[in-house]
Parts: structure tokens; sequence; C-alpha cells
């Protein structure tokens, strides 16, 4: 296959959540653009993540069939494991396949570590690392039969970089760094079976920044392209976390040194006392930068 040649996404099934608007709404829209049949999945929450509303997916779904395009609505709840294994179960038995899920549903909570309450928690936590493996969970023996399938989670860099944390946000980067975690593990489980599992680390002002409509710059079709690569056949490798913003790419992976018998031998520093430690932290805690080319 020739490098520039045109990426074709025909006779190819996927599921889409979060698809109302923003990002979702531009995975979708691309995706079907390229010949996929795209259910998109929305329940409708308001912005503080509660409550539901049919019509704004099937309002979303209504402007890209009137562009003649290849998608269909589904609202159903998807907090719960038996509702994710629904919406999978419904698109496979009507369909007869699913080759790719891109869970993007999401929401931000902001609240002070003294504020934070276990039933908030709990609803990030679910909605960014259990519903992502509730739905893997689902699709993972129809993925495997057909020889592979693609599954993107989202996860954010307000987790990943200390330098973007942002105040009143510890629940939502916890769930964040945990979709990460679960990536890690299916990419390793999904490999031998041609599953290749990746994350999206987006930036696109959207509905979570206040902004209805199409926005003035971090447009999400600048994200869209990135993602829609990684449902692709051509995307091959897991494991890796796209950071997509501005159209512009970067995908990182943390890799171990070589010559490592882990636990045993990490090739560091060793220390045998809280003193030693202590001396010796300036190199122990060494910051590992990034190189750009």
């Amino acid at each position: 296959m020739k490098p520039n040649s045109s990426i074709s996404l025909e006779g190819q099934v996927g599921l889409v959540t979060g698809a109302a608007g923003g990002l979702g709404l531009a995975y979708s829209r691309l995706l079907a653009q390229r010949g996929a049949h795209v259910v998109m999945h929305d329940v409708g929450a308001a912005t503080d993540g509660t409550g539901a509303d049919p019509q704004r997916i099937a309002t979303a779904v209504a402007a890209l069939r009137a562009q003649s395009l290849p998608v269909e609505a589904a609202s159903g709840p998807i907090n719960q494991r038996s509702g994710c294994h629904a919406l999978v179960q419904d698109i496979l038995q009507r369909h007869g396949r699913l080759d790719f899920i891109i869970h993007n549903a999401g929401w931000v909570a902001y609240a002070a570590i003294e504020a934070v309450e276990d039933d908030a928690l709990e609803q990030m936590l679910c909605l960014a690392a259990k519903t992502p493996l509730w739905l893997a969970q689902a699709a993972w023996p129809a993925m495997r039969a057909a020889g592979g399938g693609r599954i993107v989670l989202t996860t954010s860099d307000r987790a990943l970089y200390p330098q973007y944390a942002q105040r009143g946000l510890c629940g939502y980067a916890m769930a964040k760094l945990a979709a990460q975690g679960l990536v890690n593990v299916l990419a390793l489980e999904g490999a031998e079976h041609g599953i290749v599992v990746n994350a999206v680390s987006p930036v696109a002002k959207t509905r979570m920044w206040g902004i209805d409509g199409e926005p003035d710059e971090l447009h999400p079709d600048a994200v869209a392209t990135g993602v829609a690569f990684l449902v692709s056949t051509r995307c091959r490798q897991g494991g890796w976390i796209l950071r997509a913003s501005n159209g512009q790419f970067h995908a990182l992976r943390l890799q171990e040194a070589e010559n490592v018998d882990y636990p045993r031998d990490l090739r560091a520093v060793a220390a045998d006392s809280i003193e030693s430690v202590a001396l010796q932290w300036p190199v122990i805690a060494r910051p590992s930068v990034d190189a750009r080319g």
C-alpha cells in the first residue's frame, strides 16, 4: 500500500460515545465520510453529568443523515455493565459486526479536595474507566472471532503531566489516569487477537469549555483525523497515548530502559538508608523531558 493512499472504512461498523456534539460528533462525521456505519451514542446528560435527553443525539444524527452519512442514534444508559453489554449486543445483532469503539463520553466537575464526595467521584470513575472496560468486555469475543478490532479510550493531559494539573480536578485526573492503566492492559491482552487498543488525549473547545456551536479555535475536527487513524486498520500498535490538539499530534508511551531485571535490578541508584536516599535525591529524581525533533 502506498504511504499516501486513502484510508477507507467502507463496510465497517463502529460505536462512538458522547457523540451528540463536540469531539464525538466530529469523530462520527469523519468516520462516516470515510465509509463506516457509525452508531452515535449519547445519553444527553447536562453539563454537570446528570439527566438524560435522547433528543440531543437524535438531532445530531439527523443533521449527519441530511448529508447522506450512514449513522444511527443510541441513547441508553452506559453507567452500568448491563447497559454497556446491551448496547454492544444490539449493534452485533443488527449489524453482525463491531469493528471499532471510541469511548469519548465524559464530563468535568471541579471540587476542592475537602469537597469531593463519593457519589460524584464514583460517577467520574465509572464513566472514564468502568464504562470503557464494560464496552470492551462486551465487544471482545466478537472482535477476537473477527480477527481484530480497534478500541480508543480518552485520557487527559490534566492527568498525565504535573505541569498541566489543575486545582479542583482530582477526581477527573484520577479517572483519566485509570483509563490509561486500562489501555495498557487491554493493549497487551488484545495484541494476540489483532485487537489494537490506544488512548487519545484531546484538546478542543467543546461543551465542557462552555462552548456551544463552532469554536473560534481549537476545533474538534482538528483532533478527529488522529482518532480516525487509531481506529483504522493502518494503526497496528497498541498502548499509545495520542496527544491531539490544533491539528498537531504527538504519541507517547512509557518504555523501560534496556537490561532492567524488574523488580530486582532497576539499574537505578542504590541506597541503603533514609539518609542515603535524601543525599542522592537530586540524582534519583531527575525530570525526563520528552525530546521533540
